[in-house]
Formats: C-alpha cells, sequence, structure tokens
C-alpha cells in the first residue's frame, strides 16, 4: 500500500527531505572541493573567492536537485511552486536590496562611532567585487531555495503561520552550528535573521525578497563592510580592525552575531511586516 503525497504532512516532508539534503549536497561541496584543489583533510583551510564561488555553484546544482525530486516524487508539485515566480517582484528584490544593505550601513557607521571598530584601508579588486557578487548570490539562492521555498513552505501546510515561521528560523539557525566562532548569541541572532528572511515568505509564498535581503545581508556584511560572515572571511573592499571583540561588533563571527544587530533586525522586522501585511490587504480588496 502506497502513501500519496497528501497524506504525507508538511513537517513530515521536512524531515524526510534533511539527510537527503545533507548527503547529496554533501556530495556536491566534494565534487567542488576537488574541482578546486582544496585538500579535503584541511577543509577549514582558508580559500580564496574563486574557490568558495566554485564549491558554492555546485552546493546550489545539488540543493536544486534535491528540492526539485522532493517537489515532484514527495510533494507532487512543480519546483516552481517553492516561489520563484519573478514577475512583478521588481519592487521585493529592491526592498530586500535595501534592507540588508541599511542593516549593515547603520550597523558599520554606529560602530564606527562608537570606536568599536576602524578603517584601515580600501582594497578594490574588481574581478574579487564581482566574484563575491557571484558567490553570495549563489549562497542566498541555496538557503533561500531550500529554508523559505521547501521547509517554510511545507512548514505553512502543517502549523499556524508564525508558528511555521519561527520553527523553519530555528532550523535555519542550527545549519550554522558548524560555523566558526558560533555561540548562543549567534544562535538568537541568525534565527531572528531567519524570522526576517522568512516573513515576507508567509504573505507572498515567493522567495526573491528573502533571496534579494540574504544577497544584500551577506555582500554588505562582509565584502563591502569587512565583517566576516557568519564566522567565514571573505575578500572586502574596507578593510577594518576590530579593537576588542565584543557584543557589540560581533567578533569573529561578524556583525550578524552582535546585540547591535538584533535591535536593526526587529526594528526591520516591524517594517516589513508593515510593507506585506499592507500589500496583502491592497490585494484582498482589489
Amino acid at each position: 500500500m502506497t502513501t500519496s503525497a497528501s497524506e504525507i504532512k508538511g513537517w513530515q516532508r521536512v524531515l524526510m527531505i534533511i539527510i537527503p539534503y545533507i548527503f547529496f549536497v554533501g556530495i556536491f561541496q566534494v565534487i567542488g572541493l576537488t574541482a578546486t584543489g582544496v585538500d579535503l583533510k584541511s577543509f577549514d583551510a582558508p580559500r580564496d573567492t574563486i574557490q568558495n564561488l566554485i564549491i558554492s555553484v555546485f552546493s546550489l546544482i545539488g540543493t536544486v536537485l534535491v528540492v526539485w525530486f522532493f517537489k515532484r516524487k514527495v510533494d507532487n508539485e512543480s519546483f516552481w511552486n517553492i516561489g520563484l515566480q519573478i514577475k512583478g517582484k521588481g519592487s521585493d528584490i529592491i526592498y530586500g536590496s535595501v534592507f540588508g544593505f541599511l542593516i549593515m550601513g547603520l550597523g558599520f557607521l554606529i560602530l564606527l562611532f562608537l570606536g568599536e571598530i576602524r578603517i584601515i584601508a580600501f582594497k578594490f579588486n574588481f574581478n574579487e567585487l564581482l566574484l563575491s557578487l557571484l558567490f553570495f548570490s549563489c549562497v542566498a539562492l541555496s538557503e533561500e531555495i531550500i529554508m523559505r521555498g521547501y521547509v517554510l513552505n511545507n512548514l505553512l501546510k502543517s502549523f499556524n503561520k508564525y508558528i511555521a515561521l519561527i520553527i523553519s528560523s530555528v532550523i535555519f539557525s542550527a545549519g550554522h552550528l558548524a560555523n566558526p566562532s558560533f555561540s548562543w548569541l549567534s544562535f538568537l541572532t541568525i534565527t531572528i535573521a531567519g524570522l526576517l528572511l522568512g516573513l515576507s515568505y508567509i504573505y507572498t509564498k515567493n522567495i526573491w525578497f528573502p533571496i534579494a535581503l540574504h544577497f544584500s545581508w551577506n555582500f554588505f556584511q562582509g565584502t563591502i563592510f569587512g565583517f566576516n560572515v557568519s564566522g567565514q572571511t571573505t575578500y572586502v573592499l574596507i578593510e577594518q580592525h576590530r579593537l576588542s571583540d565584543t557584543i557589540l561588533n560581533g567578533g569573529k563571527f561578524g556583525f550578524e552575531g552582535s546585540v547591535l544587530s538584533i535591535g536593526l533586525q526587529l526594528i526591520c522586522l516591524v517594517i516589513v511586516w508593515k510593507i506585506f501585511h499592507k500589500k496583502l490587504n491592497t490585494n484582498n480588496i482589489s
């Protein structure tokens, strides 16, 4: 006796995809590591931008294949139902990009004003800038396709929308547990980031706003303003120096691991909720 897709609850589908996702994406990452000449015995060794980009491309391919398979064979739906329809989503992409820039830009300026950080040098390199842009685009696409497009999508079929948002955000944060310099404060800040990334999805069922926000968040945090990104170092345009590692600047984990980040994210959460709640009400009226 077989079980139809309609009989498999949303939360069960989320549990079902975890191990296959880790396994197959892990295989693709190993392929990427091997292709770039990285010694698998020194997995945590520093990598240059082109190596990170190639590995992220393989990770994106693995993510798309796994989610495509589950959408077609388990959910019995089209892959595009994760929310990749781009028509009419130009404003969402702009909003997401602006919010990521504002959070990181304001955080950077506040920390400069408080004397938590200081600028050492500017290191403009067009090739590195372009490679970083592509790298963080792949990261944003990969993580949003699996976390908002599949995990949150299915949790919304089993739970109240805000409960689903919280659970998916905790899962998103847990996915960073192995990152360097991860802490309980980092866990809290990444969970809140998950709320911010997923909030628009519960209203639109579309992932272009979170993709744009995720990309902008990482790109401006690391490449432009010189913070670590989830504990990882990248090419930076503005080389900065932390006078000490504090809960204000996020230390080695990056600005997203700071209490200042929490405050700015909470403000953005309210703004994003108002924007998309108003959009939903307007669409319902029309």
